[in-house]
């Protein structure tokens, strides 16, 4: 199985050189690795996690190129079987790809969240999102309340937006 390194410089190379696509998924595997580092995952989640956080916008470049516009809905469509494709040479077992590309195909979806990996990737997206575009406070708060569950993630929304 390829490692989180592995996995990185993949997704880096995959991007073309797109900064900002880089800049932002290294964001979010951050908050999502420390999120469930604090939440105590078990080692296949805490991968799977990972691994859906650093490819969990891989079909940004497409939807700019088809669409014109990155909208979460697209990326959602494009991405699940974009992400499973990408996995297919990992050595990942096909339960954790199928569970990555159903991440990648829900991380815009904030209803029906089915499991701490899915959550714990809403969050660390959503973190990385307000801190890019400076998203106000009352945005910030408002997001967190209703649809953060993990202590940890209330706990770096609380201390990176003082809320």
């Amino acid at each position: 199985m390829k490692t989180i390194p592995q996995m990185m410089e993949k997704m880096i190379a995959f991007s073309g050189g797109n900064i900002h696509d880089i800049d932002h998924f290294v964001r979010v595997w951050n908050y999502a690795r420390t999120i469930g580092a604090l939440e105590g995952l078990d080692a296949d989640t805490q991968y799977v996690l990972e691994v859906a956080a650093i490819v969990h916008d891989i079909a940004c470049p497409l939807c700019r190129q088809k669409y014109g516009n990155t909208n979460g809905k697209r990326q959602e469509a494009e991405g699940a079987p974009m992400a499973a494709e990408f996995l297919k040479d990992s050595g990942m077992s096909e339960a954790q790809i199928a569970r990555v590309a159903y991440l990648v195909g829900h991380h815009h979806t904030f209803t029906d969240i089915d499991g701490i990996d899915y959550q714990i990737l809403i969050e660390a997206d959503y973190i990385a999102n307000a801190t890019e575009n400076g998203w106000s406070r009352e945005n910030v708060r408002s997001f967190t309340e209703k649809l953060f569950r993990t202590a940890a993630g209330r706990r770096l929304a609380a201390s990176i937006f003082g809320v």
